[in-house]
């Protein structure tokens, strides 16, 4: 029997995970207890996506488990040991604003989290692939001093730079502005590495950029898309925190971040560390996404600008894909923004029909 253990397994990313490779035959082994209605209130509940697994899935077992706990963590590794193949650690605490309200809760969620997580890998299935969805908030506030012009709609970067493809693996992570947040997924992140050169254990870090999708439960500290389109559909209002609206991100389907995994997964490797998101294919600003979303729904967006942006927040960020294409090169994009939008739409219009009135 092939075990998965995937950690945050109600979240966007967990759940996809879990459909995905356990249509593929493996026993899934879901860990979530659902901090994230915690962190962000009843709205971004994952209760809804944990039972829904337990629905489709026909070997799913959960555990309303805490990361942090080590022994809790220890029994389950323990239970399952070296039939356990792949460990997909997704559970995170992934906002800027709320790590600085409770930095020790936060640290310890991502960075003592993880560290068990791996722990429990080295000691009960050594032999396990590890796959981190780390951030591309470990780089901090170093993206924003790459040179960008102003466009209409948009920041961009300056045309010939060697990140006009997307912002490579090569962008230092040290002496800058990461927020409380990436600080705790730096730890976190160097850490996964470090057990793979250390102890030679197959592990990933997949430096995310805006990872979404309809599985999203979108909240405003988290969930770009997935709260914008939200917002368009209910005619709650939208703030957009500085920049002028014009600032870029690239985002990706849990669909094609799960494919990603599946390819590693295949042929993994030892301490590697991929930038990933939706890159050249798929990438807006704000103005962009509000218009988009403005022309699915068929109505206009009651937004409000704030001036102050987000600390570390960046201005433009686009993923390098050009190293895990060059090692996997059977993987591809197939979600545009467009595509996610519409699909995010489609989810939040089933989810009001059948919620009482």
């Amino acid at each position: 029997m092939d075990v998965v253990i995937v950690t945050g397994s109600g979240g966007l990313i967990g759940a996809e995970a879990a459909r995905f490779f356990g249509g593929l035959g493996f026993h899934v082994v879901g860990v979530d207890n659902n901090m994230r209605q915690e962190f962000f209130g009843a709205e971004a509940s994952t209760a809804w996506a944990v039972e829904k697994l337990s629905e489709q899935l026909q070997r799913y077992t959960h555990f309303s488990a805490d990361i942090r706990e080590m022994s809790a963590m220890q029994l389950i590794f323990k239970q399952y040991g070296s039939d356990i193949k792949l460990v997909i650690h997704t559970a995170a605490q992934p906002s800027h604003d709320w790590a600085a309200r409770a930095p020790l809760v936060d640290f310890g969620v991502n960075a003592q989290g993880t560290l068990n997580m791996l722990e429990c890998t080295r000691q009960h299935c050594p032999e396990a692939v590890f796959i981190f969805t780390s951030t591309n908030k470990v780089y901090g506030d170093t993206p924003n001093f790459l040179p960008l012009r102003e466009l209409e709609t948009r920041f961009e970067i300056a045309e010939g730079h060697d990140y006009e493809g997307g912002i490579k693996e090569t962008m230092s992570v040290d002496q800058c502005t990461h927020s409380v947040f990436g600080a705790s997924k730096v730890a976190a992140d160097i850490m996964v590495q470090e057990y793979g050169r250390y102890f030679g254990m197959k592990t990933a870090c997949f430096r995310g950029g805006c990872l979404t999708g309809p599985g999203h439960s979108g909240a405003e500290l988290h969930g770009f898309l997935a709260y914008l389109m939200k917002c368009c559909v209910t005619g709650r209002e939208y703030r957009i925190f500085g920049y002028k609206g014009k600032q870029v991100r690239d985002n990706i389907h849990s669909y094609d971040l799960i494919q990603a995994f599946y390819q590693f997964y295949k042929k993994p490797r030892v301490a590697e560390v991929y930038n990933i998101g939706g890159g050249r294919y798929s990438n807006c600003s704000m103005h962009e996404a509000i218009a988009e979303c403005e022309s699915i729904c068929g109505k206009s967006m009651d937004t409000v600008y704030v001036d102050d942006n987000r600390v570390g927040d960046h201005i433009w960020w686009i993923s390098g894909l050009q190293k895990f294409e060059s090692h996997f090169p059977e993987w591809k994009i197939t979600y545009d923004v467009t595509h996610i939008l519409q699909e995010v739409y489609a989810a939040n219009v089933e989810r009001l029909e059948t919620v009482p009135a």
